[in-house]
């Protein structure tokens, strides 16, 4: 892999064909993962690399494990962020429980 553009455009045909699998819009995934839809757009056509911390909202909000030792502990949840020993945490609640995507 080149430069971090070629990065970015190999993430967002990924995240693209994952979030199609799933049967969900842009709009659907932005709720589900706390981003705005234009957001998911720009990673999606590769315009945008994303911040570990939307890596990790991205694939919590599309039920994808992420196995990479680098990301060990991170794990994320709707909610708000909080700082716990040895890393970070976000505020518990259920992605995807009882208040549903606009489109689903």
């Amino acid at each position: 892999m080149g430069d971090s553009s070629e990065v970015a455009r190999y993430f967002g045909r990924n995240m693209k064909r994952l979030r199609e699998q799933a049967g969900i819009s842009q709009e659907a995934l932005g709720f589900r993962a706390s981003l705005h839809r234009t957001e998911v757009g720009l990673l999606e056509r590769g315009e945008r690399t994303p911040r570990i911390d939307t890596l990790v909202k991205v694939a919590a909000a599309l039920g994808i494990r992420i196995d990479c030792p680098l990301l060990d502990g991170i794990s994320w949840t709707e909610g708000t962020t909080t700082v716990v020993p040895g890393g970070f945490s976000l505020a518990e609640s259920e992605v995807g429980g009882t208040a549903a995507p606009p489109d689903a």
